[in-house]
């Protein structure tokens, strides 16, 4: 079965800890797992609605990063 481009989502949305810090002070992140997707919104309207299957307590203590990958395609909409 063929998935149509309207029904996959626009982004994936993953999470990655901050581990630490490097020599320079920058962040070092860890493996970052897919938490979620950012689907289009109906009837043409912009932007789009972020849904999340979980929300890590490292993000609401500002101890990791989230990123938005776009979704292609091939990918077959967000697992």
């Amino acid at each position: 079965m063929k998935t149509t481009k309207s029904e996959l989502p626009m982004f994936r949305v993953t999470f990655a800890r901050i581990t630490g810090k490097d020599d320079d002070g920058k962040d070092i992140l860890g493996r970052s797992k897919e938490i979620g997707a950012v689907w289009a919104r109906k009837n043409g309207k912009g932007g789009g609605i972020v849904s999340l299957d979980l929300i890590p307590i490292e993000l609401t203590q500002r101890q990791g990063v989230l990123f938005l990958v776009p979704i292609t395609e091939d990918d077959g909409g967000a697992q």
